[in-house]
């Protein structure tokens, strides 16, 4: 199917022939006729599946039909809820590469910096409100937005709202939003609070559920580097100082640990930036600018804060730590190798991670190449020997820990805005032991295909 055959109005045809776009991804296959019609819908899918384009289009086409030559005063008419600045953000950008050529405004408003320019806006009118629940709250209680006029309602990313304590935020809204609309909920998950709450929304909703993909593209290179967890910081100084690694996002679990990277860095003369819930809007937005820019070549970010990150032409993503779930990996990993271009992936593992590598590969369903002739090998291979190379006090300390299995995510840091959300931990049961069964990450290593310089030559590519 291609676009052309979604009964789409011209100026929005015309917008995406622009972009480039000629065939829908299937979340918008079957996700725009139904808003046509003006149906509820109930939408399960990962960001980076197309969502934003799957209710973004179709809406433009409904305002513009309903009002082909606004005059006089704009009134909100759509209202979308996201959880984070940065989707709030990539979010409007979507309406406004998609609406180029339509009559139709639309404005965003976020936490973390200065409301003056949301009010001014807001003021003049407009059709299309993108907004986080905290700031939204605010000008609601200034009584500088009115919802009165809302006949569609977009919640984007149910399960993160929730996981990131907003619920009660969102009721709040939705409380001021009239009873007849039409309301759109998408959701990468669907336990039972979201479905809950989904209940209460929405009315006799068409259902689409894109599956989450389990394998990764064909166009990015993936490695694995075993490494001691404490050598981890000498390994990325020496793959970034290869001139061919143009540019690199590099993943960490906490942003602790992203503010380290960063550190680490700079002590051995190369300038990055971090992205991550506990940092200023103006801060995030500055440090993805110069990334986006070539300003710098290397950004540090954690899951949340890159949720929505649309690079072009990112040559590398590197795991600095390995996510606990798979799934975090292939969308991780994704944001390289798009758009047809050729990505390398890199991977650290140390011994505690091996659990999650074998997560990792039995879900994308191949073993990832090793690279083994770096400077850095892993000199520790199972947690007993980690145990016993440790001093007391470090044994002690451990025992204290939360166990590993759950990741090492910080929890929410929410301002006062309510919408700076930080990270969570990861739920995970816990794993079985190494067990012959499994053929464990040892066996795996020996018969994964070593790569010698896979990382700036190509490698050997699955």
């Amino acid at each position: 199917m291609s676009f052309e055959k979604l009964a789409l109005i011209e100026p929005i045809r015309h917008a995406l022939k622009d972009e480039g776009y000629e065939t829908p991804t299937p979340i918008q296959a079957q996700a725009i006729p139904i808003v046509l019609q003006r149906k509820d819908l109930l939408g399960t899918a990962q960001t980076g599946t197309g969502k934003t384009a799957a209710f973004a289009i179709p809406i433009l086409q409904l305002l513009h039909e309903s009002n082909p030559n606004p005059k006089g005063r704009r009134f909100i008419q759509v209202l979308v809820l996201t959880p984070t600045r940065e989707l709030a953000i990539q979010i409007a950008e979507s309406f406004a590469t998609y609406g180029k050529y339509l009559p139709i405004k639309h404005t965003v408003i976020f936490g973390g910096v200065s409301q003056a320019a949301q009010t001014t806006a807001l003021r003049n009118g407009v059709e299309i409100l993108v907004a986080t629940p905290g700031r939204l709250l605010d000008l609601m209680h200034q009584r500088q937005v009115d919802l009165s006029s809302v006949n569609v309602f977009v919640l984007d990313e149910a399960d993160r709202m929730l996981d990131m304590g907003f619920i009660n935020d969102v009721k709040k809204v939705i409380e001021k939003l009239p009873p007849r609309k039409q309301t759109l909920f998408f959701s990468a998950t669907m336990p039972p609070a979201v479905q809950k709450l989904a209940d209460t929304l929405l009315n006799y909703p068409e259902r689409v559920e894109i599956t989450p993909p389990t394998v990764t593209a064909d166009t990015v290179q993936q490695s694995i580097y075993f490494v001691d967890a404490q050598r981890k910081k000498n390994l990325l100084v020496y793959l970034l100082k290869n001139a061919q690694i143009q540019s690199a996002l590099v993943f960490t679990r906490t942003k602790h640990g992203a503010d380290k990277v960063v550190q680490e860095l700079g002590k051995s003369g190369i300038y990055a930036q971090a992205i991550h819930g506990n940092k200023s809007q103006n801060n995030r937005q500055n440090a993805l600018n110069n990334f986006k820019t070539g300003q710098i070549k290397v950004l540090v970010a954690t899951d949340i804060a890159a949720r929505g990150i649309d690079i072009d032409l990112l040559s590398h993503v590197i795991n600095y730590e390995l996510p606990n779930l798979p799934e975090t990996y292939i969308h991780r990993i994704g944001r390289t190798g798009r758009a047809g271009q050729q990505g390398i992936a890199l991977s650290f593992c140390d011994v505690e991670e091996k659990e999650y590598l074998k997560d990792i590969q039995k879900t994308i369903g191949r073993v990832l190449p090793v690279v083994s002739n770096h400077p850095f090998p892993m000199t520790i291979f199972d947690i007993k020997e980690k145990k016993a190379n440790q001093r007391p006090e470090q044994r002690k300390s451990n025992n204290q820990r939360p166990a590993h299995k759950n990741g090492n995510s910080q929890g929410a840091n929410s301002s006062g805005n309510g919408n700076n959300g930080g990270e969570r931990k990861a739920q995970k049961p816990a794993h079985r032991g190494l067990g012959n069964k499994d053929k464990g990450v040892e066996k795996n290593i020996a018969k994964a295909p070593k790569t010698e310089n896979s990382i700036f030559k190509g490698g050997n590519k699955e």
